[in-house]
């Protein structure tokens, strides 16, 4: 199995990776994970990682300054490669994002990214924090228990999602999005390459899935 991990100048890229070879690892499956930046490698890959930290917009700019890697992604995630988005690598797959200005995603999922409503609490949301979600649901939740915590840092979050597309939801001063999932496409707010154990679970059942 190749895991394409995808470095456009954003996003913790050596953590996820060494996550992701983890996770691998202990499962018992054979993973071959790369930090790459060639649209070739991604299109060839069988599981697609993309990380994010920043600012949605800045983040839609690298991405757009890599020239081939967008239109690979979508081709790759088109023809049914599973696609993991790690925080603001989340927030793309959403239809647009209004951090600075209005920047197009890439609309996997119904939604904007807007500044979180989080009255009385700092921004960002820094720490840890439960997630909620229902035992079963979908496999990328398999081994996870309501309540486990995983390790956020945002301040902009998904809003108007489809109910649908929402895998688990955070409390910050109101219920906050954690965690979606379309057809082979699904993405954390939270970063699974700081969330220890809970992290390293679904990096896991994203390595076993077949959706």
């Amino acid at each position: 199995m190749k895991v394409a991990v995808v470095d456009y100048g954003s996003g913790n890229l050596a953590s996820a990776s060494r996550a992701l070879a983890v996770a691998a690892e202990r499962a018992g499956l054979a993973a071959e994970v790369s930090v790459t930046a060639d649209p070739d490698t991604v299109a060839r890959a069988d599981r697609i990682v993309l990380p994010g930290q920043g600012a949605f917009a800045d983040c839609a700019r690298g991405l757009a300054a890599v020239a081939g890697m967008e239109q690979a992604i979508r081709a790759a995630t088109d023809a049914g490669r599973p696609f993991l988005g790690i925080c603001v690598g989340m927030q793309l797959m959403a239809e647009r994002g209004l951090e600075h200005r209005i920047t197009p995603g890439f609309g996997w999922i119904k939604g904007e990214i807007a500044e979180m409503a989080a009255p009385g609490l700092r921004l960002p949301q820094m720490g840890w924090n439960t997630l909620a979600f229902r035992p079963g649901a979908h496999p990328l939740l398999e081994g996870l228990i309501p309540g486990d915590h995983a390790y956020f840092v945002h301040s902009y979050a998904l809003s108007g999602a489809d109910p649908a597309d929402v895998l688990a939801t955070t409390d910050y001063g109101g219920e906050v999005v954690a965690m979606v999932a379309s057809g082979n496409r699904a993405g954390t707010q939270f970063h699974v390459e700081k969330s220890q154990a809970v992290g390293l679970q679904i990096l896991a059942n994203f390595l076993r899935w077949t959706p």
